[in-house]
């Protein structure tokens, strides 16, 4: 028995040898991407070699629900070390999203073995050397974008093989070489920029026959030959400019084509027998038996036969003489072109040297580029969306633009599942740009979008408003536009507003009290436009100070596209500062009457001017001994009536049983008979 045993033990051991460990291959792989991008360990200190990668404390890198890693977002945050050949071991890997740096070297061969890849971003970086051909493994890739690096060689054929691409985006690079006819079988490219490279040849027949593709630009490069007609259907979307090589009938501005011209696509592309002749003149022994077989199908007639020495030199004498004139532009032309390809590059190579520059470049001539990169997928809710909702859609690159593709120096505010950045948009207007993580939002697309909805369908001038929103699913992200408030929240005001010094006064204070009320009446009352809505999370935070020192009620109608757990995890500040309501303990339900014990809770905090409520100063407030209850800042500069009224307001609306307290209807009489009786 232990010789079986030992049999079996034995046969087993290379399994048990090389059974990869999962976790801990795309750990060590981590560690190695880590240390070749971030060699001084700047940026990346939150990898740590014994963390969890899948417990969101490794920033940029997302997990899928198998714990496997599917997301690494990097992008714009200063990286200038090298893509590790580690970056293979993580299979599971469907976002690399690596834009905006200054990353260098080449790109890993290795980066083909990431066949669920979905989208690569590489573009903006220092990237040098050639594309590697094994691109064309990666058979889930739909954006391929490697512009503005500093790669030559030619477009690997491979690169056909990728049948899902959408987007392919190789312009300001150095790439040399024709463009492979190969690139014809991609039948789901949408867009395929090749501008500002050094390509030269013709522009094959089969790219023009990619029925879904929109956009096609290939200037700034030394293409020749007749441009297929059939690229007239993309209108404003095709871009040939500075290719003097270029000839074609039907575009107005490029000159006719004449049959030296054909003969530079002829051999690539099938031409009906007329234009064979020139061909069959200029062929050599290797040229294709199927040239022969079409010229065969018109033999010579005898009176062409006799004719045919002095025809020969008719077109020999004409042929040399248009040769002369036309090698004499051909080098004028691309003498003209060398000093304008020199100025270009170095343009192009200067704005490398500084992400600042960039990005100020990328905002002064956006590129469709990227809006169409996440068009294919971005939005997993596009064929849901009603015409309303239409209007609200936003696409990722204005995002990333206005976040300057999400810097760290932008963030205004962290929360348990959102980051919100300070944004400006091209409108040169401000906003604030709330990412959530789509693992936070709820799972079906149908109750997401009712959701969405409900966030658009919401406008009050004491609410923040919605500009707009956009989703990522290979970013895993969803982001809302929001106009941005530049004091900052009501709970930052209370002590400084915006670190400006300025103490709220008791006007200032009465106004806010009076806004957040009326927002609050505006969301419990059910119009043609909207259902009631309870917002769940009324808290000083929660009210931002725009620049009128008017309060906007943040965050409505955000709990209706997040999961259950995404709520629950907000509601622990809010309890430990006193906001939540004593019923909801016991029957774990937000009601209208819950959102007024919050505001009454808002209310003492504003007439405290403190972040804390303690026993003792409720109880001096319900005692009316107001000296030890209001802010000692306002320095007795309040009207002692309509600061008792608003304190009785407040203890009215936090009264134990919800029964016993006011509707937000009623709050906003009262106030207003309290405002008309102080003027």
């Amino acid at each position: 028995m232990f010789q079986n045993l030992g049999f079996i033990t034995f046969s087993l051991l290379p399994f048990l040898l090389f059974m990869p460990i999962s976790a801990d291959t795309e750990l060590r792989a981590l560690t190695e991407i880590k240390a070749s991008l971030d060699p001084e360990n700047k940026f990346l200190k939150t990898w740590q070699i014994n963390g969890d990668p899948c417990g969101g404390s490794f920033e940029g890198v997302a997990c899928n629900d198998r714990r496997k890693i599917a997301n690494i977002s990097l992008q714009g945050r200063g990286l200038a070390g090298k893509l590790s050949p580690a970056i293979g071991d993580l299979k599971s890997l469907s976002g690399l999203y690596l834009h905006y740096n200054s990353i260098s070297g080449e790109i890993p061969a290795e980066i083909g073995n990431l066949t669920e890849l979905v989208d690569l971003y590489l573009n903006v970086n220092n990237f040098s050397g050639i594309i590697p051909s094994e691109v064309g493994h990666m058979a889930s890739l739909q954006v391929l974008d490697l512009c503005c690096n500093q790669l030559t060689g030619s477009i690997p054929t491979a690169l056909g093989s990728l049948s899902k691409l959408g987007v392919l985006s190789l312009q300001y690079n150095q790439v040399n070489g024709t463009i492979p006819p190969s690139l014809g079988n991609l039948s789901m490219l949408k867009r395929l920029d090749l501008s500002y490279n050094h390509l030269s040849g013709p522009i094959p027949m089969t790219i023009s026959n990619i029925q879904p593709l929109q956009f096609l630009d290939v200037r700034n490069n030394s293409l020749s030959g007749a441009v297929p007609t059939t690229l007239k259907r993309l209108n404003a979307g095709f871009s040939y400019g500075n290719n003097t090589n270029l000839c074609g009938a039907r575009y107005p501005l490029l000159r006719a084509c004449t049959a030296f011209d054909n003969a530079d696509v002829i051999i690539n592309t099938p031409q009906p027998f007329g234009l064979n002749i020139l061909k069959n003149h200029t062929s050599s022994k290797h040229e294709p038996k199927t040239a022969n077989m079409q010229n065969s199908a018109y033999p010579p007639t005898s009176s062409n036969h006799t004719r045919f020495p002095q025809a020969v030199i008719v077109v020999g004498t004409i042929t040399a003489a248009v040769i002369l004139v036309f090698a004499g532009l051909l080098m004028f032309f691309r003498y003209r072109r060398r000093k304008q390809k020199i100025g270009s590059n170095g343009e192009v190579s200067e704005s490398r040297l500084s992400n600042d520059h960039a990005i100020d470049l990328h905002i002064k001539t956006p590129s469709p580029l990227v809006s169409l990169a996440y068009s294919a997928g971005w939005d997993p809710l596009a064929d849901s969306l009603n015409t309303v909702l239409q209007r609200f859609r936003c696409n990722l690159e204005e995002i990333e633009s206005a976040t300057q593709y999400f810097s760290e120096a932008n963030v205004i505010g962290r929360g348990n599942f959102s980051t919100v950045y300070r944004g400006v948009l091209r409108d040169r207007s401000v906003v604030a740009i709330k990412s959530i993580s789509l693992s936070s939002c709820k799972v079906e697309a149908e109750e997401f979008v009712k959701g969405m909805n409900l966030l658009a369908s919401l406008q009050h001038e004491n609410l923040v408003g919605l500009r707009g929103f956009c989703c990522s699913r290979g970013r895993g992200e969803c982001y809302l536009v929001y106009d941005f408030a530049p004091n900052g929240n009501l709970l930052k005001c209370l002590t400084e507003c915006d670190g400006s010094g300025l103490i709220l006064d008791w006007s200032t204070r009465v106004n806010i009290i009076n806004g957040i009320a009326k927002g609050l009446h505006y969301l419990h009352k059910e119009n043609a436009s909207k259902p009631p809505v309870v917002h769940q999370n009324i808290c000083a935070e929660k009210i931002l100070i725009d620049g009128r020192f008017n309060p906007l009620i943040s965050d409505a109608g955000i709990p209706k596209i997040l999961a259950d757990d995404s709520i629950f995890s907000t509601l622990k500040i809010s309890a430990a500062m006193g906001y939540l309501a004593p019923e909801y303990i016991t029957t774990g339900r937000f009601t209208e009457k819950s959102d007024v014990y919050a505001f009454g809770f808002t209310v003492l905090h504003i007439l405290a001017g403190t972040q804390q409520i303690t026993t003792a100063m409720r109880s001096a407030a319900e005692s009316c001994r107001l000296e030890d209850f209001m802010d000692r800042n306002l320095d007795g500069n309040s009207s002692v009536s309509e600061a008792t009224l608003m304190v009785k307001l407040a203890l009215s609306c936090t009264e134990e049983l919800p029964d016993q307290r006011p509707d937000m209807e009623a709050v906003v009489q009262e106030i207003d008979r309290l405002c008309c009786s102080g003027s």
